[in-house]
């Protein structure tokens, strides 16, 4: 394990699965990472095809630097850098919008969660983000409910001291439409969230203090454009799946295929669930 520049936020563990032949790829992926800030420490596992990274940087960051060298990555888990697994969860969105995205929790401490992730086509600006008390996507995000708050306190945000415990504050959309965030909280809990779901909106939530009717109640954010529900997810070393037993898709072809449907099956079924 080499030492990197230094990091003054809370680190996270992040493995990555990496197309990976020979020692030049190792030399490859780690002179791209070494020099990087937000960087601490990276490990390379040849044999493994793995990649362990200590950063500050959001999971879909690291991945597109591994990528620049031309091998292919997977996230596998996320965790904290003393490997004590609180818990882990992602969201994947989508809605009636073209809006679309995924977004990780991962519970680093008792009191501190980390939530990252990557969501497209808003519009360029900053988006209300919450998670909402039901994870229930049968009329899209309509039937998620409000805003997971079981204190019944007043819409705020994340910094004040009253607020929901769903209340994320807001993501920037980039000219591109996309947001890359890393958010940390320290009232969100994993454990609480698991089965409910995330909602971004399509207006910047005013935090409670637009003076709006809904500010205390929504932020005033706008309409709902993309939710998912809040599943449990991986942590370090914990997937160790190279391939899906049920339709024959490997881990390096399941990031091009959809979650279900017609368009995801292999056109060969495994020998064995590796």
């Amino acid at each position: 394990k080499v030492a990197l520049s230094d990091c003054s936020i809370v680190l996270c563990e992040l493995e990555f699965a990496v197309q990976m032949s020979c020692e030049s790829c190792v030399h490859a992926v780690w002179s791209t990472l070494q020099e990087v800030p937000g960087i601490r420490s990276v490990e390379i596992n040849l044999a493994a095809e793995q990649v362990l990274v200590d950063t500050t940087l959001t999971s879909q960051e690291v991945q597109t630097l591994i990528e620049t060298t031309g091998r292919r990555a997977v996230l596998k888990g996320m965790g904290s850098t003393n490997q004590v697994n609180l818990g882990a969860a992602v969201a994947m969105m989508s809605g009636a919008s073209l809006v679309q995205g995924v977004v990780r929790f991962l519970q680093l401490s008792e009191d501190r969660c980390v939530i990252e992730g990557v969501i497209d086509s808003l519009n360029p600006g900053l988006h209300g983000l919450h998670v909402h008390e039901f994870g229930d996507i049968t009329d899209s995000c309509f039937s998620c409910g409000d805003h997971f708050n079981p204190s019944g306190v007043c819409h705020g945000g994340p910094q004040d001291a009253e607020r929901h415990v769903g209340d994320l504050g807001n993501v920037l959309a980039d000219e591109d439409g996309r947001a890359t965030f890393r958010l940390e909280d320290e009232r969100l809990k994993v454990w609480d969230i698991i089965g409910r779901s995330l909602v971004v909106d399509a207006e910047e939530d005013d935090l409670g203090q637009g003076g709006h009717l809904l500010s205390k109640v929504t932020g005033n954010s706008g309409e709902r454009l993309a939710c998912g529900i809040i599943a449990r997810s991986a942590g370090l070393f914990e997937n160790p799946k190279q391939i899906c037993a049920c339709d024959g898709v490997t881990l390096w072809e399941e990031r091009d295929r959809p979650l279900t449907g017609p368009g995801r099956k292999s056109t060969s079924q495994p020998s064995a669930n590796l």
